[in-house]
């Protein structure tokens, strides 16, 4: 498949809508805390660079279906949603600028393949802040790990629809070539989330935005 120069209507609909979420995602972050915060600025950069030298290895047969890691359920339970979203667009920006991801997609990647998997994380761990006790096996399974798996899913799944609504591939290519593949990686997926957070808490708990010490340890 050869990228045109020209934006279909999906990807232009995508790149606008794009636009106006980080606008609205974007303003209420304090950029002063990170110019200011070495801590913050070693967390947000440093996930940044990791997340875009994870997803550069990637596997697939056709151009667009490919097939990588994410890393984006730990990443909000780390950064917290905003910057979170922050991070993983810096790493969608290096990735596009490398030419690995083309400029017409950036709408599209950043929805489909930024926004929503931390969007979903994100609302599984307030839902079991809040509706479930605060155990630290709830918080590793229920916001990490199954998060994993269910992230990796909902990117495929709605990059198999993309493709397919753009005409760009026939659902019989995805299906073959790309979506046959998520159930192979939904356990590598939890598992490297579920190692992330668990590492984390365990020897850098600080570094954990979304972690108390007092409600998921003190109190067992």
């Amino acid at each position: 498949m050869e990228q045109s120069c020209y934006f279909t209507d999906i990807q232009a609909l995508a790149g606008l809508l794009s636009l106006g979420l980080v606008y609205i995602i974007f303003k209420k972050l304090v950029f002063a805390t990170l110019l200011s915060d070495k801590k913050c600025q070693h967390l947000v950069f440093g996930s940044s660079v990791a997340v875009c030298v994870l997803w550069i290895f990637r596997t697939g047969i056709y151009q667009g279906l490919n097939v990588h890691f994410l890393w984006l359920s730990a990443l909000p339970l780390l950064l917290g949603f905003r910057w979170a979203v922050f991070s993983a667009t810096l790493a969608l920006l290096g990735l596009t600028l490398l030419g690995i991801e083309h400029f017409n997609m950036l709408g599209v990647n950043f929805l489909l393949g930024v926004l929503a998997p931390i969007a979903l994380t994100y609302g599984m761990y307030s839902l079991t802040f809040h509706k479930l006790p605060r155990h630290l096996f709830i918080y590793i399974f229920l916001c990490a790990f199954i998060p994993g798996a269910l992230t990796i899913g909902l990117k495929m799944l709605a990059f198999s629809g993309y493709f397919w609504l753009d005409g760009i591939y026939s659902w019989q290519i995805i299906e073959n070539n790309y979506l046959v593949l998520t159930t192979l990686m939904f356990f590598p997926e939890a598992m490297f989330n579920g190692m992330t957070i668990t590492l984390l808490i365990i020897y850098k708990p600080e570094w954990v935005y979304t972690f108390y010490d007092k409600l998921y340890l003190d109190n067992q």
